[in-house]
């Protein structure tokens, strides 16, 4: 049996579930882009091919390897992206809760029914389909749950917006004795780099007491100077639209020393060795394209 345990963002990993690009599909059209980054890349030709997502993918899973994390993968479905199990599920504490996601990517909860089996029943959370959250906004950190959400009253015209109020309150009442924070963050359909996807690309824990941040991910200023009195503005990295963009807030952390980043974030991985973390280098840039990176495509399981 899998026994989970997830406190924080960096804690010791023992076990995680990765996902797959293999089989990805087909393109999709333009019709078919969850995200504006991915419409970007579909537009220009440039969307990345299953081939190159298939070997970064190889690349983290190497990474985990050589710090001997048991990793689970989803079972392949033929033509579909598989490559985001953050989106699906995520743990807190023992509890995995599994995510109200877009209607059409269901069955990538049914793919990884395997690691859901070897879970005490009881441990396992569902929702109605009226409350709503990715894991990519639920973040913990110490006694707090961080959630990314939109409070636009425009929400339901956002395929951008993952998480609502609803799915906060749940939160708040499954967690009691933990502080539930919500984050409102910026929301585009058409510009990638107006878009928070979720809280995880714009802001991010590392180690014990730092983080990386992206000022304008929040719509309200208010949401980003609680994150600076919380962290201390010494103890955060600041990212421009740009590196937002290339999702320099996506990376993840194997342990308080050990952050696996994407290899062209000079800047980051520089201050990262900087503050004494070693820093772990993958090729993730095809799979960023689609608006997602390393924290997008794990979902932990057990951290010590």
């Amino acid at each position: 049996m899998i026994k989970l345990n997830v406190q924080d963002e960096t804690s010791r990993l023992r076990a995680v579930v990765l996902g797959t690009a293999i089989s990805n599909g087909p393109t999709p059209t333009v019709e078919e882009a969850y995200d504006p980054k991915s419409l970007e890349h579909i537009i220009a030709g440039t969307y990345p091919v299953e081939e190159d997502m298939a070997e970064e993918m190889e690349a983290l899973n190497k990474v985990f390897q050589k710090y001997n994390v048991k990793v689970y993968r989803p079972k392949i479905i033929k033509d579909y992206n598989q490559i985001f199990s953050r989106d699906i599920a995520f743990v807190i504490d023992d509890k995995i809760i599994k995510s109200n996601i877009l209607p059409d990517r269901e069955k990538e909860i049914e793919a990884i029914q395997h690691v859901f089996d070897e879970i005490d029943s009881e441990q396992i959370i569902e929702t109605s389909k009226d409350i709503h959250f990715e894991g990519g906004d639920v973040m913990l950190w110490n006694n707090y749950i961080f959630v990314g959400t939109y409070k636009g009253d425009d929400y339901k015209d956002y395929i951008t917006a993952r998480t609502n109020m609803k799915g906060v309150e749940f939160l708040r009442k499954m967690f009691p004795n933990k502080i539930v924070k919500e984050f409102d963050l910026v929301k585009s359909r058409t510009n990638a780099r107006e878009n928070a996807l979720h809280l995880d690309c714009c802001f991010q824990p590392v180690g014990k007491n730092k983080a990386i941040i992206h000022k304008e991910g929040f719509r309200d200023e208010n949401d980003y100077k609680y994150l600076i009195n919380l962290f201390g503005e010494e103890n955060l990295f600041h990212i421009t639209k740009d590196e937002m963009y290339c999702m320099f807030s996506n990376v993840f952390s194997i342990s308080p020393e050990v952050v696996v980043s994407e290899k062209n974030f000079t800047r980051l991985n520089n201050w990262l060795r900087k503050q004494g973390f070693i820093v772990e280098e993958v090729p993730y840039a095809e799979i960023s394209k689609q608006e997602g990176l390393l924290r997008c495509t794990t979902m932990p399981l057990i951290r010590d």
